[in-house]
């Protein structure tokens, strides 16, 4: 058999890869929408992950799973979130898909990576376990879930100045009592980063010879909206027009990038002139683009002690985010007549924060406020950017953070490994649709690992994706089933050019709509009507896949409490 020039070239590559089998660097991103990064058409200064798109592969046609729990459970396992045990959040709801916890019929991407040969480490948010107490069961913590060193937050949002369920390893610590970590000025981005610096340079020490993997979760962009003044300021009077000059430009960009195709018109915008708060909203996104900001920063101090240590080249690194912008309103309403009820004591260096939303206080005491009389970016403040300026994030698509559509489940997706991209692809792009589930695929091939068909005794599910590697060369994606979705009632379904999506309206029934993603992936005309033969189609394998996985229909009534801790 003739193999093709490019899959010849991925082969060889490939072969000299696997000679020394790459390092690999996971990172995640939260709350962001498809164009707030440079590379995608965004005004955010993100130059060092611009750099590695130029250098890389971006992919348009990236799907995540819509919320920070699904997509992380899905990430990590290559499984679907329900499979996984976290179709939905952190809850107990009492059926097997919405456990709120890492089932143990998965492995993890370090526990697979293990078995040939990688240290593993994590820096930043997990967001997988409903145990997530000082006093829980950590089993399902990222020591005991394969990775060999862990600094993050266990719970998945919370102030950047002292997030609460700070951890080294197993145990908890605060910004002013670790050890390992002794800053004069806490920001939790900076600490993501510091940690994971710490981490490769440490590797690199102590393990020279041994491959690493390196989960880098972020909580930039996630609410509340806090950042350094510095960063704040570089922003100042760029969002001073609203939201349709930043979209207009952010649309015309994405087409000259070829990110988004002309033909696809934009979704609906917000009215800046009805918008009550103008000064307010504006500084809302200047802190939203100073968190973004930062984190790229972060990343460009990792990408350099790569270089450092001359192992950029054999290092494939990855970017994606875990959902769309979120249009969720925390902090967006004034909590200023609740705050004489609240006389909160400093917490002292060894008080743990155990407050992730207001009413809630800063370390030394101080009660945090909200709404639009507080300029946000303090760590006394806790305010979230809002839906007119997540439509933005989310340009040119319809949806939020839990839609099914692509405002929800659209993410950036950028690959970057000089030895197993060839220069000729450097800078290309790839439209294949790809989700979550090809991530475990794709590192395994590249580390020429086997993933397991059991871990410690227990029988583990297939792998659900494929490997993205013949991508990476200019082949096609051979895909055999369709991608499904469901979060909060929220469902969708892709296969090939068609998508079908339905949106949770309380006390109604399912609606679905159906869009052609070639002509129309800013699905503003459903096709349903026209196509019913496609819809009824599509509509059964949609079914077909969800009881599959494990969808229970919504809304479903719980089988037990639905804390997020049941500790």
């Amino acid at each position: 058999m003739k193999l093709a020039p490019t899959l010849l070239v991925l082969l060889t590559s490939l072969a000299a890869a696997n000679d020394k089998r790459p390092n690999i660097v996971l990172i995640l991103a939260d709350d962001m929408g498809y164009t707030d990064v440079g590379c995608y058409g965004g005004e955010i200064q993100t130059p060092s992950l611009d750099r590695l798109a130029r250098g890389g592969v971006r992919f348009t046609q990236f799907y995540n799973g819509a919320r920070c729990c699904p997509t992380r459970a899905s990430l990590m396992t290559g499984l679907y979130a329900h499979q996984a045990g976290i179709g939905l959040m952190t809850g107990d709801r009492g059926y097997d898909a919405y456990r709120g916890d890492l089932n143990r019929r998965c492995v993890t991407l370090a526990e697979a990576l293990r078995p040939a040969g990688y240290k593993s480490y994590l820096s930043g948010k997990w967001h997988v376990t409903r145990h997530v107490g000082p006093r829980s069961d950590n089993g399902n913590w990222p020591l005991q879930r394969g990775f060999d060193r862990f600094y993050g937050t266990i719970i998945g949002a919370g102030s950047f100045y002292d997030p609460a369920t700070l951890c080294r390893g197993n145990t908890f610590v605060t910004p002013e009592n670790d050890a390992a970590y002794d800053v004069g000025s806490f920001y939790y981005t900076d600490a993501i980063t510091d940690n994971a610096l710490s981490f490769l340079v440490d590797h690199g020490q102590e393990h020279e010879d041994t491959p690493f993997f390196l989960y880098v979760s972020y909580t930039s962009a996630h609410w509340p909206m806090q950042a350094h003044p510095g960063d704040i300021a570089k922003y100042a009077g760029t969002y001073d027009g609203g939201y349709g000059p930043i979209r207009a430009a952010r649309h015309a960009r994405a087409v000259e990038l070829g990110v988004i195709d002309e033909r696809w018109k934009m979704a609906p915008g917000r009215d800046w002139e009805k918008v009550r708060h103008k000064q307010w909203e504006i500084r809302c996104m200047e802190v939203y683009a100073a968190m973004v900001d930062r984190m790229d920063q972060g990343i460009g101090r990792l990408v350099a002690e790569l270089e450092r240590q001359e192992i950029l080249d054999d290092t494939l690194i990855v970017y994606l985010q875990d959902n769309g912008g979120c249009a969720e309103g925390f902090g967006r309403a004034s909590n200023a007549h609740r705050a004489e009820e609240f006389d909160f004591e400093p917490l002292g260096r060894d008080g743990l924060q155990d407050k992730i939303w207001p009413p809630m206080q800063t370390r030394d005491g101080r009660f945090v406020r909200t709404g639009p009389d507080v300029m946000p970016g303090a760590e006394d403040t806790f305010i979230a950017y809002g839906a007119g300026w997540a439509n933005v994030s989310n340009t040119p698509f319809r949806g939020f953070k839990h839609d099914g559509y692509e405002g929800g489940v659209a993410t950036p997706f950028v690959v970057h490994w000089p030895d197993g991209i060839t220069s000729e692809r450097a800078g290309s792009i790839v439209r294949d649709p790809a989700h979550l589930i090809d991530v475990m695929p794709t590192f395994l091939a590249a580390a020429d690992a086997t993933y397991p068909k059991e871990h410690a005794g227990a029988p583990i599910l297939p792998v659900e994706g494929i490997s993205l590697l013949p991508a990476l060369a200019g082949a096609a994606l051979e895909r055999s089933a369709p991608l499904g979705f469901e979060h909060h009632g929220n469902l969708a379904l892709r296969d090939g050019r068609w998508k079908i999506v339905s949106s949770y309206r309380k006390d109604q029934p399912t609606r679905w709509e159906l869009f052609d993603m070639s002509a129309d992936r800013t699905e503003l005309h459903d096709l349903s009507q026209q196509e019913p033969e496609k819809l009824r189609e599509l509509t059964s394998q949609w079914r077909a896949w969800a009881d599959r996985v494990g969808v229970v229909d919504w809304p479903f009534q719980p089988r037990r409490s639905e804390k997020a801790d049941d500790e």
